[in-house]
C-alpha cells in the first residue's frame, strides 16, 4: 500500500480517497484452511474454515476523485473515517493527506475496526484528540470559516459544542493509539507505533512522506515479513 502511495506520488497524483473498499487483491483465489478459534477436535472435523489469498500482491483503484498535486487544494476529500485533519479544518491538502489515510488503514488493519467511527466533523476532531493528543493551536487558529465553530480561544470546543452525550460517550470510550495497537499486535508493536505516530501527525508539513514511511525500520527489519 505504501509502495503504491510512492508510485502515485513520483507521478505527483494525490488518490484523496484511500481507504479499505479502494485496495483489492490482484487475484480473487484463496485457499481454506480450519479456524481453529472456533472449537474443533482436528482440521478433518472442522466446520468453521478461514480464507486465505494465495497471493498478497494488491491494487489500489477509483481514481475519481485523484487530483495532480502541483498546488494546494480546499475543497472536501476523502472519505469520512480516513479524511485528515487538515481537510477538515479547511487549510488546503495535499500528498500528507493521502498518508493520513494509509495511517488510518493501517490502525484498522491491526484492530479489524475503523479508528475514527464517526459522521460528524466536531466529534471527528475530537476523536483524533482523544486517541493521539491535542491538535495544535497553530492550525485550529487557521481554520476556515466553516470549521471554526469548532474552535473556542485556540482549543477544539469540546466537549462544551457536543451535539449529544452519545457523541461524548463514543469520543470517551476511544484508547490512546499505543493502546489500540498493543490490543492486537504481540510483536513489532514498538515499531508499528512509530510509524502510525509518523504518518498520523496533525500537521501534514511534519507528516511521514510515501517514502519516508517506506523507509522506516518497521518495514526494514525481518520481523516485517511475519507481520
Amino acid at each position: 500500500m505504501i509502495e503504491m502511495a510512492v508510485v502515485m506520488h513520483d507521478l505527483r497524483l494525490i488518490h484523496t480517497d484511500l481507504k479499505p473498499e479502494n485496495i483489492l487483491f490482484v487475484s480473487p483465489e484463496y485457499i481454506k484452511i480450519p479456524d481453529y478459534k472456533v472449537p474443533s477436535i482436528s482440521p478433518a472435523e472442522a466446520t468453521y474454515y478461514k480464507r486465505l489469498p494465495k497471493s498478497s500482491a494488491i491494487k489500489v483503484i477509483d481514481f475519481g476523485s485523484a487530483a495532480y498535486g502541483h498546488h494546494e487544494h480546499n475543497y472536501i476529500v476523502s472519505t469520512r473515517h480516513y479524511r485528515a485533519p487538515e481537510v477538515i479544518l479547511g487549510l488546503g491538502w495535499s500528498y500528507p493527506c493521502d498518508m493520513w489515510s494509509v495511517g488510518c488503514i493501517l490502525v484498522e488493519l491491526c484492530s479489524g475496526e475503523a479508528l475514527f467511527q464517526t459522521h460528524e466533523n466536531l466529534e471527528h476532531l475530537a476523536m483524533m484528540e482523544r486517541v493521539l493528543g491535542p491538535l495544535p493551536q497553530h492550525m485550529l487558529r487557521r481554520a476556515d470559516r466553516h470549521a471554526e465553530k469548532y474552535v473556542r480561544k485556540g482549543r477544539l470546543d469540546w466537549p462544551d459544542a457536543a451535539t449529544s452525550r452519545e457523541s461524548i460517550k463514543a469520543v470517551m470510550k476511544l484508547p490512546r493509539l499505543q493502546n489500540i495497537v498493543m490490543l492486537h499486535v504481540d510483536h513489532s508493536a514498538g515499531d508499528i507505533i512509530d510509524l502510525l505516530q509518523g504518518l498520523l501527525r496533525y500537521d501534514p508539513s511534519n507528516r511521514l512522506t510515501a517514502h519516508e514511511a517506506l523507509r522506516h525500520p518497521f518495514f526494514t527489519r525481518d520481523h516485517y515479513r511475519r507481520f
